[in-house]
């Protein structure tokens, strides 16, 4: 599975110092170099002749005729954008939306609904709700009623915690920063989820027409998509009242779920109307092969699980872009740049934005021609994308914790975007400060304390490699300058204890121990601190988290208050054998040190060989199309799969009807994955 919420292991490649290098190998960066020194060559000479007025405008076109580019925490910008980070520290964001006043609320996965309000995280929450947060469930959507001004209503889309969960749909209604208490209204109650944790989708947008569209995911099995008679895998469409409107494709129907709009999805994250128009885009994350982009119309079905990426089956309808997970893995956030008031260039109007969770990039796609180019690259796990008022390009970082904007400028000085912040450590310990900043490259760094520049820290962090207690309530900033100006940080304070960091450690699972899906994990851990003695469960923090292939999804949020907990292993969902969970336990002592610790706990495997009698017909696993036999695929015991034998089969003229699996199931039926290896073989026969 990879799909949301997921993270990539890469390298940084555009550090200060590598940004800051001329003369590197390679052609481009040849370039590059010349350009900047061509750059404040005349830049230099044009000061010395000209006015402030003139010269700010000069710097601007020079600075956009050479394409110097932005970087920042990692991230790469086109020329001409510079990014901030508005607001940071929110636990496993998820989604968000922007109010009319220009406040934006968030989804915390774990419930709670934050408020960034003139650029502030408020502390107290809209709302926080009881929500299921284990895997992708929790808090996943929130859209405004299109008369919120009036009516003050609020959307929100989440995970019910009861056995069976379901997600849900429900209305809120704001006084001010907060819920109205006993505001709240059930507009959608959804199916039954299974043990599957995944493929939840979550996102609320309202129509120009009015209506409310709701993105729901196949909760990890593809027979739902096509099913008309749920709604998972699906678009959704209710009036803001929860109403049925009456031009819904299926309305008519005697058996078809009557919210139904659309259908065939897997996971569709993310979907997004082009202004006020009928136009609509639907992110969809695939799964072996393909993420793809899907033209939103009403009764559509974009074939999952009997396809993903193009097709050329006329039932289904092919995707108007896909890319290949050489490329990407989870496509997520998207957004059309549609403002009233645009801040970008007029090239970028009417364009889509979109991102990918895994690979850090969010692209721009032009709907004439159906071609994509990168925007930004990478971007700290990205999941959610909007457009503000101000014609500003809004992102939600889940990596980071924080939403960060983008905007186009004329004025290319740094701009900082990731402040120093202030530090505890126990004396002797080392402590290193750092910053970003976005703007033209290459960047300068002096450092200060107390406001002294402090000689030789000229690089983007500074690091003291042994802390003393003279160091105790010292004040650092930096200054970052580039050619064209100089901004100063906020300051961060060292703060030096002569306390010692606890020490923790994970009783149970044991190191070794291996998983199968349905198995009950119990964990537990202890910690001890030399001047706190044995610590109280209120200092323990754990955390879950499912390892896919080179990405993770979470598993479990941060949790404190506990010693000991439990977790069931899901049977169903992700079916991939290169998989583990991955326990995390960070304890903390009464002045704020920290120990972390972690565990890992591998899957119990076995290969499951799938032929037939005659060799060489097909076997459909897991919902798709079929496969030509023999094959074998490797899966964790105890997971849930699906398999079929479909009927009737031609081979080299000759056609044959299935008669009996050898294991004595029905045609179509589930199998629990083995411990051990296992044939399963389906029994044709001539017609």
């Amino acid at each position: 599975m990879k799909d949301l919420l997921s993270q990539p292991r890469r390298p940084q490649i555009n550090s200060p110092s590598q940004l800051d290098a001329c003369g590197r190998p390679g052609l481009p960066d040849v370039i590059r170099c010349a350009r900047r020194k061509h750059a404040r060559a005349i830049i230099s000479s044009f000061l010395r002749n000209s006015g402030m007025h003139q010269a700010r405008l000069f710097i601007a076109m020079i600075f956009l005729f050479f394409g110097l580019s932005f970087s920042v925490s990692g991230a790469t910008l086109p020329s001409g954008f510079v990014e901030t980070t508005v607001a940071s520290g929110i636990a496993s964001p998820t989604a968000m939306a922007i109010a009319p006043n220009g406040r934006i609320f968030v989804c915390s996965q774990t419930g709670a609904l934050r408020v960034i309000k003139n650029g502030v995280l408020l502390a107290t929450p809209f709302v926080t709700l009881s929500v299921d947060s284990v895997g992708e469930r929790g808090l996943l959507g929130v859209a405004f009623d299109p008369h919120f001004t009036l009516n003050h209503y609020i959307y929100l889309y989440y995970t019910v915690p009861r056995t069976p969960a379901h997600n849900r749909v429900v209305r809120f209604t704001a006084n001010g920063d907060v819920v109205l208490p006993g505001s709240r209204v059930i507009l959608l109650e959804l199916d039954p989820l299974s043990t599957a944790t995944n493929h939840n989708g979550g996102a609320l947008h309202f129509g120009p027409d009015g209506n409310l569209y709701i993105a729901v995911g196949d909760n990890a099995k593809g027979s739902n998509s096509q099913n008309l008679s749920n709604l998972l895998g699906k678009i959704l469409r209710i009036a803001p009242d929860g109403t049925i409107p009456p031009d819904n494709p299926f309305v008519q129907s005697t058996t078809a779920r009557h919210e139904i709009w659309a259908l065939g999805l897997r996971n569709p994250f993310t979907f997004a109307f082009r202004g006020t128009t009928n136009f609509m885009y639907i992110n969809d994350v695939g799964e072996s092969t393909w993420e793809e982009i899907d033209l939103g119309q009403a009764g559509a079905n974009y074939g999952w699980p009997a396809t993903e990426g193009p097709t050329t089956n006329p039932a289904y309808q092919s995707p108007i872009y896909y890319y290949g997970h050489s490329e990407g893995c989870a496509i997520t956030g998207g957004a059309f740049y549609s403002p009233s008031t645009p801040n970008f260039p007029s090239s970028y109007v009417g364009k889509y934005l979109f991102g990918d969770y895994c690979a850090g990039f969010i692209r721009i796609l032009n709907p004439s021609t159906t071609q994509a180019t990168n925007f930004i690259t990478g971007a700290s796990q990205p999941v959610d994308i909007q457009v503000g008022a101000d014609g500003s390009l809004y992102y939600l970082a889940r990596g980071a914790g924080s939403v960060m904007k983008i905007r186009y400028t004329t004025i290319p000085s740094p701009v900082i975007t990731t402040q120093p912040t202030s530090k505890l450590v126990s004396v002797g310990y080392p402590v290193t400060f750092s910053v970003t900043a976005s703007g033209p490259s290459p960047y300068s760094y002096q450092w200060m304390r107390n406001g002294v520049n402090i000689s030789g820290a000229n690089a983007r962090t500074y690091r003291i490699a042994s802390t003393t207690l003279s160091d105790n309530g010292a004040r650092f900033r930096v200054r970052v300058s580039n050619a064209f100006g100089n901004t100063l940080s906020n300051v961060a304070t060292l703060s030096v204890t002569s306390d010692k960091p606890p020490t923790s450690q994970i009783l149970t699972p044991a190191v070794g121990t291996t998983y199968f899906g349905g198995m009950v994990v119990n964990y537990s851990g202890s910690a001890s601190d030399k001047e706190d003695g044995t610590l109280p469960a209120s200092a323990f923090t754990w955390r879950v988290d499912f390892h896919h292939d080179s990405h993770v999804h979470p598993f479990i949020p941060p949790t404190t208050g506990s010693k000991t907990g439990t977790f069931t292993i899901p049977n169903r969902g992700e079916v991939s054998s290169n998989v583990y969970y991955y326990i995390t336990l960070k304890v903390i002592d009464s002045v704020g040190l920290t120990s972390t610790t972690v565990r890992n706990i591998l899957p119990r495997k076995a290969n499951m060989t799938f032929a037939t009698q005659p060799a060489g017909l097909k076997i459909s696993l897991d919902g798709g199309s079929g496969r030509i036999t023999p094959f074998t695929v490797t899966g964790v015991a105890g997971i849930i799969r699906s398999i079929a034998a479909p009927t009737p089969q031609t081979l080299n003229g000759t056609s044959y009807n299935f008669q009996s699996w050898s294991d004595g199931r029905a045609r179509s039926h589930e199998i629990s994955t083995p411990a051990v290896n296992t044939t399963y073989t389906a029994n044709f026969a001539t017609q």
